[in-house]
């Protein structure tokens, strides 16, 4: 592209146009709302960059030539678009928004309210189209590069601070295990806790070697004995079902399954028995209709949901 093309001021092109359908420079001073002299000077920048036979001199105006014509035409049909673009972030309306919608979510927050929210999510923008995804190692990758809109994840995470994010609702913490589990049924004291069996959950390429689980027990001088690490929910829940394992995990976990029961967890710091869940999106978007739309739907969304 040449270089005065790729540097063109679109105003320049409004200029143009005005010049064309007036034949009047005066007339073009008068629709832009500029002065003649600013005429005048985007004129000599527009012959710079495409002739000086652009527009021929008449007696009481111009003439444009053919090139100015057809240029005139193709900055109308470059302006439209824009303008439509314009119109619908001034305008945006969630039942007539036709476009895609991509969120990445926490595997296990996926799990849980996947269902519910994609019938909100297609409540509230019935003519838009979705993906609903796993959180994965590729995701934030796709976030930075405005692939995916928005993301839910627990605060474990953390983005970096091209992610604008913000907590959503906070969870408590507590043991889940089978029902009537034999043990637990007694009490969750740590000289119980740390003989039994733990199912671990972690997510696929983020946080597989670091665990606040480990750092748990090491802290009250125990080794946790992990017989079952896995991001598939399916996997840990038949463990949990038919062994004397447990996993420290939100109540939402439970609720998956008739069989599993929550129990309260032992003595420990705030800091270890809460998590929040969390929303992102790119900085550059926090004055898109869109985002700012996702995060009050999704924040009222997670208002809404109580938890046992």
């Amino acid at each position: 592209m040449d270089k005065q093309l790729a540097t063109l001021d679109l105003n320049l092109m409004k200029l143009l146009k005005a010049v064309v359908e007036t034949k009047n420079t005066h007339q073009a001073a008068e629709i832009l709302g500029i002065s003649q002299t600013s005429v005048s000077r985007g004129l000599a920048k527009l012959r710079e960059t495409f002739g000086e036979q652009l527009f021929l001199r008449k007696a009481h105006g111009v003439e444009p030539s053919e090139l100015a014509e057809k240029l005139a035409q193709a900055a109308d049909e470059m302006l439209i678009p824009i303008n439509k673009v314009m119109e619908s972030y001034n305008n945006f309306d969630p039942l007539l928004f036709t476009g895609k919608v991509s969120l990445s979510v926490n595997t296990y927050l996926l799990e849980v309210f996947g269902e519910r929210l994609i019938q909100t999510l297609s409540a509230a923008l019935p003519k838009a189209s979705f993906e609903l995804d796993y959180w994965q190692a590729h995701s934030l990758a796709d976030m930075l590069s405005g692939q995916i809109d928005y993301s839910i994840q627990l605060s474990s995470f953390h983005f970096p601070q091209d992610i604008y994010s913000h907590r959503i609702k906070s969870i408590k913490l507590a043991i889940v295990a089978r029902k009537n589990h034999p043990i637990l049924s007694q009490g969750s004291d740590w000289e119980i806790l740390h003989e039994l069996p733990v199912v671990q959950l972690y997510l696929s390429g983020v946080n597989y070697n670091k665990s606040a689980l480990h750092d748990m027990y090491k802290s009250k001088g125990y080794k946790a004995n992990v017989v079952l690490k896995t991001h598939s929910l399916k996997a840990a829940l038949y463990t949990l079902k038919n062994t004397d394992s447990l996993c420290y995990s939100s109540s939402y976990i439970s609720e998956l399954d008739n069989d599993l029961a929550i129990y309260p967890m032992p003595i420990l710091p705030d800091s270890v028995t809460k998590s929040d869940i969390i929303g992102g999106y790119l900085q550059t978007r926090r004055g898109y209709p869109l985002n700012q739309f996702l995060h009050q739907l999704l924040q009222q969304f997670f208002d809404e949901i109580k938890q046992s």
